[in-house]
């Protein structure tokens, strides 16, 4: 019973219209989800990179810091009678 009435509908010009639109608009409604979600990762990402870089730079900070520290306690007060802190 349903399939006798698609192919009535499907036999008349104006259903295939309707059908070509349908798919066209389908198609591009596809496509735009698809170039949100794209977006949504290329933020994600650039975020997730910020966050490297911030990160990194902190680390060198640390280490930089670490290279210059003093080695010995008689290093250490030297630095703090000399005023280098």
């Amino acid at each position: 019973m349903w399939s006798s009435l698609v192919v009535m509908l499907l036999a008349r010009p104006w259903a295939w219209r309707v059908a070509a639109l349908a798919l066209a608009l389908l198609t591009i409604a596809l496509f735009l989800i698809n170039l949100r979600r794209t977006a949504e990762r290329a933020g994600r990402a650039t975020e997730r990179l910020e966050t490297l870089e911030r990160t990194h730079a902190i680390q060198r900070q640390m280490l930089e810091a670490a290279s210059n520290r003093p080695r010995s306690r008689d290093d250490l007060l030297d630095r703090l009678r000399g005023g280098e802190f």
